[in-house]
């Protein structure tokens, strides 16, 4: 009677094992956020992208310039510069717009001009990729780059991730967050806050916001 009692209560602790170990292994995917940016696909795409972009002298140490001009709203910089033209990777060619960002004591347009790589604090940069990447967004492709070329990561409740990709794309649009829910509000409908920019592969031109 005793050993019964034994191997009873060693079944029913053993189902309790089972239980609890599939159950630590499957909620972190059921409550984990949806969060579909800086995968490994992301960041190979991101790496290429900043190499077009330096072929393009868009970025890195033969970078061209243009004028900078005050921005002053966060998450970019103080000061802005912004470029922007058709570029090809993966024999793909699609619109990139180039904003670096300057912040920093003392950062002003004059200082930026008299010393861009002093003041330079981050590289954005939104791409057009082919048809079908992501069609809920005008296939924008999205990149935080540190000056050398480096991806940033972004700190959430539930871990980091580096910053390419859909950034933030929500399983809704109302539940977008970051880049795509920011630049969902610029006007002309084509995510581009400019009016002097031009996508010209989309036969539409961006109205004031």
């Amino acid at each position: 009677m005793k050993k019964h009692i034994i191997r009873t209560l060693a079944i029913v602790f053993s189902l309790y094992l089972i239980i609890v170990l599939n159950a630590c292994q499957t909620s972190p995917a059921s409550t984990s956020m949806h969060r579909p940016a800086g995968g490994p696909e992301d960041v190979y795409y991101a790496r290429q992208l900043w190499q077009a972009l330096q072929e393009k002298q868009l970025v890195g140490e033969q970078t061209r310039t243009s004028k900078p001009f005050f921005g002053g709203a966060k998450p970019h910089g103080m000061i802005l510069e912004v470029m922007a033209q058709n570029l090809t990777l993966n024999k793909h060619t699609g619109f990139v717009i180039v904003k670096k960002n300057y912040n920093g004591e003392q950062v002003t347009v004059a200082n930026v001009e008299r010393d861009r790589k002093r003041y330079l604090s981050s590289i954005t940069v939104m791409y057009q990729r082919e048809t079908g990447y992501d069609p809920d967004n005008q296939n924008w492709f999205w990149v935080k780059y540190q000056p050398d070329g480096q991806l940033f990561e972004k700190n959430t409740p539930t871990g980091h991730f580096l910053m390419a990709g859909k950034i933030m794309k929500g399983k809704t649009p109302e539940q977008n967050r970051g880049c795509i829910y920011c630049h969902r509000s610029a006007g002309g409908g084509d995510y581009i806050f400019y009016p002097h920019i031009h996508n010209p592969n989309t036969g539409r031109k961006n109205q004031t916001h």
